[in-house]
């Protein structure tokens, strides 16, 4: 949707901006201009959304590259409201408007609602064709892969950042000391846990944010793909996980994580 409607925009940008009626053996040529004689209009509306869903594609085929600490998509989003508000407006302050300027507001209109949408319609959230298959989680010490999803087999390994068991007990299960302890630490970071939750190993597929136990809007830290965190409590959807440094946090999105 985002990507046609760029076409669409960078289409409108050669149309005629606005329609004059000129009287006979009168020439008109001078009028019929685009947004390509007018350099504000141009890279506030058409290049400003055309970059914007640029920068929306990029985003969804690598997911998080940040520039300034803001994500790709973020930066996307602000660009297309950007066009569509300065179209609103051009297209209410030109009499007769030609076929540039309203194919411009409607593509501007599609991009705008495709980003704002994006993050938070599912049926949107779909990889595109070719983006990157989210990390695989390779088991400690090369075990090979166990029998259901998210346990990797193999012994595991001693040390934070692994599952491990001790001698004679299930691979993927967490350590029981490393488990008790972070139940015992669980209320002071708040509500105590569920009486029905087990604490237990997990890895992200893509880089995700984790966000502090007071609701703070700013993550205090990132989880990479790749390295196994403890979750040591439930919070709603979300989950109370605890870093290889000891820092806990909630981890809002869960979906996709593979358990250990």
């Amino acid at each position: 949707m985002v990507i046609g409607a760029a076409v669409v925009l960078f289409i409108a940008s050669f149309l005629n901006l606005a329609n004059y009626d000129c009287p006979a053996g009168v020439d008109c040529s001078r009028f019929n201009t685009n947004a390509w004689d007018s350099l504000g209009l141009l890279m506030s509306v058409y290049l400003a959304g055309i970059i914007g869903a640029a920068l929306l594609v990029v985003s969804r085929m690598m997911p998080g590259r940040k520039v300034a600490g803001l994500d790709l998509g973020q930066f996307g989003a602000a660009f297309t409201v950007f066009a569509l508000w300065t179209a609103f407006w051009t297209i209410i302050d030109v009499n007769n408007a030609g076929a540039g300027l309203i194919l411009g507001l409607l593509a501007t209109i599609v991009l705008a609602a495709g980003a704002v949408a994006g993050p938070l319609v599912p049926a949107l959230k779909a990889p595109l064709v070719g983006a990157p298959k989210p990390q695989a989680v390779q088991p400690p010490y090369g075990g090979q892969p166990g029998q259901g999803y998210g346990y990797p087999g193999g012994q595991p390994s001693q040390g934070y950042g692994y599952p491990g068991a001790p001698a004679g007990g299930q691979p993927g299960q967490p350590d029981p000391a490393q488990a008790a302890q972070a139940q015992q630490a669980a209320p002071q970071g708040g509500a105590a846990p569920a009486g029905d939750f087990t604490p237990f190993w997990f890895a992200v597929p893509v880089a995700r944010p984790l966000y502090g136990e007071d609701g703070a809007p700013n993550p205090i830290a990132e989880l990479a793909p790749g390295t196994w965190y403890l979750a040591v409590e439930q919070r709603g959807q979300g989950l109370i996980a605890q870093t290889q440094d000891g820092r806990r946090g909630v981890l809002q999105d869960t979906t996709g994580i593979q358990r250990g």
